[in-house]
This record gives C-alpha cells, sequence and structure tokens, in this order.
C-alpha cells in the first residue's frame, strides 16, 4: 500500500487529509497564533503539507505510521520564523474530531498544538 501525507492509496480516505485550523498551542496565546492569518495544519498528497502560525511557516515532508496502534502523521518542516531560516519536526493523532500533536522547531521552541478540521478559509479580498 502506498502511503501520502494525508493521503492513503486505498478506498477509504485518510483522517489526516485536508485543512485543520489550529485552536489552541500549549506555547502561545490564541492572537500570536492567529497574527498573520489564521493558524493551521494542512496535509495534502504526495508527502507533504504546510503549517502556518504566528510568524512562522512550514513545508512539511509527511509520512503516516502509528503510535500506540493508531495511525499518526509525523513530518519533517523546513521554512521560517520571523523571515529567518527554520526547521524541525512534528506528530499529530485524530482524536474525534480534533486534530492532536507537537510541532518542534530545531535546537528550539517545542508546543503541542490541537487543530479542528475545517474549509480552507476565503483568501482576502482584491483592492480593486
Amino acid at each position: 500500500m502506498e502511503k501520502h501525507c494525508g493521503e492513503v492509496k486505498t478506498k477509504t480516505p485518510s483522517p489526516f487529509a485536508g485543512h485543520w485550523r489550529i485552536v489552541s498551542m500549549s506555547a502561545w496565546e490564541q492572537d500570536f497564533i492567529d497574527e498573520e492569518a489564521e493558524g493551521y495544519v494542512e496535509f495534502g498528497g504526495k508527502d507533504q503539507g504546510q503549517f502556518h502560525f504566528g510568524y512562522v511557516h512550514g513545508q512539511m515532508d509527511c509520512k503516516l505510521t502509528t503510535r500506540d496502534g493508531e495511525p499518526a502523521m509525523e513530518w519533517t518542516w523546513v521554512g521560517n520564523d520571523e523571515m529567518e531560516p527554520a526547521q524541525g519536526r512534528g506528530w499529530a493523532v485524530v482524536m474525534g474530531d480534533e486534530l492532536h500533536g507537537m510541532i518542534f522547531f530545531h535546537g528550539g521552541d517545542d508546543s503541542e498544538f490541537v487543530a479542528r478540521k475545517r474549509d480552507k478559509p476565503a483568501s482576502k479580498p482584491k483592492k480593486p
């Protein structure tokens, strides 16, 4: 069976696929999480995903795995934090209708997070 970030090539869709709105983080308040845009984690196809919270944006290289016998997603990421290069790793599991996980910065902070699935937010209207 071929496995991709958020997508498993079977008839059952992956519980990870899609856009997840970050609703809490252990290290930062919601105002910071939503500073530039609504904080999110997104799993797409072909082992890829992305996240954004505060001034942090990361591109993820994902692998579907298991934790305690349950489906889990693990990833490494590269991106930026306040326009400075940043990298790290993370993991997540689906618990009910929420995504629970951790994001780690290489040599720096880490934070638990909780996210809820939702459609992508509408893009900001273009100025005339």
